[in-house]
């Protein structure tokens, strides 16, 4: 453990300066402190001249919380590994690392202000045109990609050794799959919502399901993740998006990330019905996302099946029936951790804006338990919806 701490602006303006070769000679940089700062320190630092960077520093323990909760400095090798392994199929889908220092447990990478953070979007109804076809391709190439699908055995497992990730997975497997299903010291719940919570806490069959999803987190290599890709992992405006922060990153089951990504969306739907506006307001913008869920997952899937036509070297695992029933398997997880996703944001730690911006406790409690009730039933049903049209349609009757 190091305490690589910048001591000072001066200290984090001469390590940009260094280490970013986007600042001409003689430039005049200052220094901003950004981000929630709530693991990592962030940094951009800028010239007169308009040029900037970001600074992401990892501190060897959770930073709001101190030394009590420790936390490995490898996350950040992770993260700009992880980053390198994107930019390899999606150089425009992800912000340019220009350095990754090993001494000061720090990277250097592109400022990416231009565009805005998904989550406040969606609040705000911003209709983004390209999004639903970015995530969909950032999906279905970093997954494929790092995956048996197309790699050697022997590259396959070489980085899964290198994206070992044990602490932050620690922080997902207790957040997502244990603290929202037993009334955990870390729950945040709605006062308004405590019968439903004690009544999710008694749901055998729900709590066999989770598990069940849990084990496949724990135990299945499929891919590389990003890890933590919910719409705060985004930015994104009319002309492009970019995915951030794969700090959590490891090899895990593929639809982990495909379902954080639908979880999100599905957790914005449901606070839009709460949130001010007009009813039709409300409404139309519930719609687009709904076109938005189904554009994300019809453009995964075909390119996924495209790059499992085109580069799956593997002739058993080249079949048209194998790779019909391989994505109706990804649909089903996906699904599923969506439904994980939504619960845990509902009544674990970590809520988020789209249901916690609605001031009235009521309200919120209204959009809350809608939430609850379909993150359950796309755990329970995620083997029966079959199509992304037919999850549509229930989402829409519920």
């Amino acid at each position: 453990m190091t305490d690589c701490k910048f001591s000072s602006d001066a200290e984090v303006i001469a390590f940009a300066r260094d280490n970013s070769g986007v600042f001409p000679a003689g430039a005049k940089l200052g220094v901003e402190e950004i981000g929630d700062g709530n693991i990592n320190f962030v940094y951009r630092v800028y010239s007169d001249e308009g040029t900037s960077v970001i600074i992401k520093q990892a501190l060897h323990y959770i930073r709001i919380i101190g030394e009590g909760w420790p936390l490995s400095q490898d996350r950040i090798r992770i993260e700009a590994e992880a980053l390198q392994q994107e930019a390899e199929f999606c150089p425009d889908l992800v912000p340019r690392l220009y350095h990754f220092d090993t001494e000061r447990f720090a990277i250097v990478m592109e400022d990416i202000g231009a565009h805005e953070n998904l989550r406040h979007a969606l609040i705000a109804r911003t209709r983004l045109p390209l999004l639903a076809e970015h995530l969909g391709r950032f999906a279905a190439e970093t997954l494929f990609h790092t995956s048996d699908l197309y790699l050697d055995a022997h590259r396959k497992k070489e980085l899964v050794g290198r994206f070992i990730n044990p602490d932050l997975c620690k922080i997902t497997e207790d957040l997502f799959f244990w603290d929202p299903y037993c009334d955990h010291e870390r729950n945040n719940i709605n006062p308004l919502l405590w019968d439903e919570a004690e009544a999710l806490w008694q749901d055998a069959p729900l709590k066999l399901e989770v598990a069940r999803l849990k084990h496949r987190f724990l135990t299945c290599a499929e891919a590389l993740l990003h890890g933590d890709l919910h719409s705060g992992s985004v930015f994104a405006c009319a002309e492009g998006t970019k995915v951030i922060d794969p700090e959590f990153a490891y090899f895990g089951p593929i639809g982990f990330d495909v379902g954080s990504l639908l979880g999100n969306l599905l957790l914005n739907y449901a606070g839009q019905a709460q949130l001010p506006g007009s009813d039709a307001e409300r409404s139309a913008y519930q719609d687009w996302l709904l076109e938005t869920i189904a554009g994300f997952w019809n453009t995964f899937a075909s390119r996924f099946d495209a790059l499992m036509v085109e580069k799956t070297q593997d002739p058993s695992l080249n079949l048209a029936l194998y790779r019909e029933a391989y994505l109706a398997d990804l649909l089903a997880d996906s699904i599923g951790y969506a439904g994980t996703e939504m619960i845990r944001r509902t009544l674990g730690l970590a809520h988020v804006a789209d249901l916690e911006s609605i001031e009235d406790p009521q309200q919120r409690a209204l959009a809350e338990s809608q939430v609850l009730k379909l993150g359950r039933a796309m755990i329970m049903q995620r083997g029966q919806f079959g199509t992304i049209d037919t999850l549509i349609a229930f989402v829409r009757a519920n």
